[in-house]
């Protein structure tokens, strides 16, 4: 069920964003995403849920093909769980959908991200003094305002994802997981 290597992110459709659409299956994917591999309770211990909630959700996201089994990391009765991608893909025009249910889904998930980030970001803020000195002038939290068409928004957000990727440093000293978070949205002119 893995997807080939040139394939990190998936795309979602209709049905696999009304899988996804649920505040804690978001929360087990990015945890399996970040932490690796993991048992419905250690997840449930690390999100502070019940074992009972993450395994039915690690289920409804198997079912949808989100996560999959790591057999190689359990041992006995124990059932290891993986995601299957390192990102997600959303076509915007999932909010224009005649159907109620995939624009309520679409809904969902994007609060949910926008939760998720401003979670990344309070936490960074409320343990950056436990980094060492070198990190604090390697963050950022910018904003830009500029005039651009629909078509050269697109442009831009493609030439940024681009430049992310190009800058996987992996096997350097010192390395660390970097989050960025972008945001690109029309504000009203005055």
């Amino acid at each position: 069920m893995t997807q080939p290597e040139e394939s990190k992110y998936r795309k979602l459709d209709a049905r696999s964003l009304r899988g996804i659409a649920h505040p804690l299956r978001m929360q087990l994917l990015s945890a399996l995403r970040l932490h690796g591999p993991a048992t419905a309770s250690r997840l449930a211990e690390r999100l502070g849920e019940s074992s009972g909630a993450t395994s039915y959700h690690l289920r409804q996201l198997a079912t949808h093909g989100f996560v999959e089994d790591a057999p190689e990391q359990g041992k006995g009765r124990e059932r290891w769980w993986r995601a299957v991608d390192q990102g997600l893909e959303f076509d915007s025009t999932q909010l224009a959908d005649p159907d109620p249910a995939v624009r309520g889904a679409a809904d969902v998930f994007l609060h949910e991200i926008a939760t998720t980030h401003t979670r990344e970001l309070s936490t960074w803020l409320g343990t950056r003094e436990d980094w060492q000195p070198t990190w604090s002038g390697a963050t950022d939290m910018s904003d830009w305002t500029v005039r651009l068409t629909p078509e050269r928004t697109r442009e831009l957000i493609g030439k940024i994802h681009e430049l992310l990727e190009s800058y996987e440093d992996e096997d350097a000293p010192g390395t660390e997981r970097v989050r960025f978070h972008t945001h690109a949205f029309p504000i009203e002119s005055e």
